[in-house]
């Protein structure tokens, strides 16, 4: 049996990238990850889901509260809508 060839090695360092510390250029990272909360160091299920909760419990934008609630009624009613859903159930008769 012959000797087993090692593999051939390569220097590479991208033509453009100046290493100063800023970390692996090769490492792939959302835009948003460093605002998120829930992204981050490794933690539990427990202490991603408090993480989330108090991520709901901070003031947001008022505006935006708004427009949910009515693009959340629309869809309601749409639905209701489309399965002939009879409101008259809940009107009081005499």
């Amino acid at each position: 049996m012959g000797k087993l060839r090692q593999n051939k090695s390569y220097n590479y360092s991208p033509r453009y990238f100046d290493d100063k510390g800023e970390g692996n250029p090769y490492k792939i990272e959302h835009k948003l990850d460093k605002y998120r909360s829930t992204v981050g160091p490794k933690q539990g299920i427990k202490g991603k889901f408090g993480n989330a909760i108090s991520d709901l419990r901070k003031k947001g934008d008022k505006n935006v509260k708004i427009r949910m609630v009515i693009i959340l009624t629309i869809l309601v009613l749409a639905f209701l809508y489309i399965i002939d859903f009879d409101l008259s159930i809940f009107s009081i008769k005499k």
